[in-house]
This record gives structure tokens, sequence and C-alpha cells, in this order.
């Protein structure tokens, strides 16, 4: 077995360079990825916009969409040379968009091309190449589709695998049902590890709790978290002491915001809205006393023109008892 692997899983519309500052405030040693980005947008669009990040992310990785291992091999150079630890190639989106790119999920049924992309990747980088996928799609069996994708893949020279533990259904279900509605297989996965010994498998999907968390990795080598770490984020401030050191420090809430200033201070003076960091930071609260007036006061003002760090400060002030909800503009 290999050292526990934490990570955060990627997010569109979610896990941007904001969100994974804040969350590295949060934990020093939990894994972040990017959004996905698609081979051609690395290529031919803005880097700075879509792959620019605060070395404090580290470690951090890059997630690649696409199905040509050409433009693969060149975009991972492109992250490689720009700093990221680790590129992924995602193998698991379901939406129709990635379909109609004839990337994400469907590729579960060409595992002979996401080889060939991984070894292209692989052979232009010298940082691990990994892939997320599905254990299968629409009416594929599931478990000899996931046994001969690793087998396939793995050839390749790729040794790390994130494995969701549903099928996608290409058709019926939106991206959303997508990760809702196909049963968990998590028992796939842990087969899998026995399968290939050898290999680095991660488990993703379902995982809301550190205790779930500890609970798969007697199993497998690493857990992914989507969705709770996002809303929940401060579930992850015991990560680093549980699975990494003991002596840890376990930083506050108020220590976390704290950490945050000067970066939110920075990237306003860039000319970045407030909103667009503090988007990512409405769960921090979450069952504390005055979560519901942080947000309710972080939304309502984060996008007002000229909105500084008076309102973040402003909003904090609702969590220590220094303001009351009938004070909320």
């Amino acid at each position: 077995m290999y050292e526990p692997f934490i990570a955060v899983a990627p997010m569109m519309d979610w896990t941007d360079r904001h969100d994974r500052f804040f969350l590295r405030q949060i934990s020093r040693r939990v894994r972040l990825y990017t959004e996905m980005v698609t081979a051609d947008a690395v290529l031919f669009g803005c880097r700075e916009r879509l792959l620019g990040f605060d070395p404090q992310e580290h470690p951090v990785a890059l997630q690649l969409g696409g199905a040509d291992p050409a433009a693969l091999a060149d975009a991972a150079q492109v992250g490689a040379s720009t700093g990221y630890d680790e590129i992924n190639l995602n193998v698991g989106c379901p939406s129709d968009r990635v379909q109609s790119g004839r990337f994400g999920a469907c590729l579960m049924r060409e595992p002979e091309l996401v080889a060939d992309c991984v070894g292209a990747m692989a052979a232009r980088v010298e940082v691990p190449v990994t892939v997320k996928h599905r254990i299968g799609v629409d009416d594929q069996p599931a478990w000899d589709t996931l046994q001969r994708f690793v087998a396939t893949v793995s050839a390749a020279g790729c040794q790390r695998f994130i494995v969701h533990a549903r099928k996608a259904w290409l058709q019926g279900l939106s991206p959303k049902q997508n990760r809702e509605i196909p049963p968990l297989q998590y028992e796939l996965v842990y087969r899998l590890k026995e399968v290939f010994p050898d290999l680095h498998i991660t488990i993703n999907g379902g995982v809301d709790r550190l205790d779930a968390a500890e609970m798969h990795l007697g199993h497998v080598d690493g857990v992914m978290i989507g969705r709770a770490a996002y809303q929940n984020p401060y579930m992850l401030a015991e990560l680093d002491r549980r699975f990494f050191d003991s002596g840890a420090a376990v930083p506050t809430r108020v220590e976390v915001l704290d950490r945050m200033e000067a970066y939110v201070a920075a990237r306003l003076a860039a000319g970045t809205p407030l909103r667009s960091i503090t988007r990512h930071m409405l769960g921090l609260f979450n069952g504390q006393r005055g979560a519901r007036a942080w947000r309710r006061y972080l939304s309502e003002n984060a996008g007002r023109a000229g909105a500084g760090l008076e309102v973040l400060r402003a909003a904090a002030a609702f969590t220590s008892g220094q303001a009351e909800d009938r004070q909320v503009a």
C-alpha cells in the first residue's frame, strides 16, 4: 500500500484558482485539482487565465480533457512546464458538450485510445500522468469494463487511477443526476486494487466525511472528496493531523480567514472581483453560530462595485457575535 492519498476532486465552476488557494489554507497536504481544461483551450486560449495558480497551491494537478493524443501531449507539456505536479486525463465527465467532442466518460468505450493518449502524454512530461474515470457507461458490464480499461491503460504506463465508483449514463441523465442516481459500487474499486496490487488506486464518489475516507483507505490507496469538500470545506481541517502528521496544527476558521486576507487584497489589486473569491468561502462556517448571516452578507455585498476586504471582515463579524442578523444589509 502507498502513503495515504487524499484529494479534492476537479469540479467545473468550483475548483478554480481562488477555491484551491482557499482550501490550501485549511489543509497543507490535500491534493488539489483544477477544473477540467480542454487540450485545445490550453494550446490556443489564454494560459494565464486557464492555468495560472499560486505557488501555495502545491501539490496541485491539472486535469485535461480531450481525445487526440498529439494535442494532449502538447497540452500536458505546457501544464508540466507551468509547474503542475500531475497531469490528469478526464474519462468521467458525461455532459453532452464533452460527449460531442468524443472525450470524457464516453472514452470508457475506447480504452485503446485512452492508452494512446496516456502514452503520448507520459512521453512528454516527467510528472505523473493519471486517469480519472468511471466504472463503465450505459449498459457495459461494470466489472469486465473496469478491469479491461485499467489493464489496457496501465500497459501504456499509467500507474495511478482515480475511479468514480458509479457508471455514467450518457443519455437520459444530466451531469448532476449522473453524480447521484447511478448506484455506488465501491466493492468493484476494492476488487480492482486486489487484482492490480501494484497500481495506485484512488476511490471517488459519495465520500462526505473523513471517517468514510479512513474506511476506504483500508481497501485502496487514496480517496478523492468532491462536493462535500466544497460545501463544507472545514471538514478538511483535521485531515493533515489525522492522516499525515499527528502533531500537525488544526487551523481555526478565523485563522483560515486571516490567511486569506493578503491573497484577497492582492487579487483585488489585480482586478479580481471580490465575489469571484468569496463565493467559494460561503460554507466555511457551516454548522456554526452566525453561519447563515455570514453567507447572506457575503452573497448580498461581495458583488457590489468596489467591494473589498471590509466586506469580508464585516461578514466575519456575524460569526463572532459582533453583529446581529438585523444588521445585514
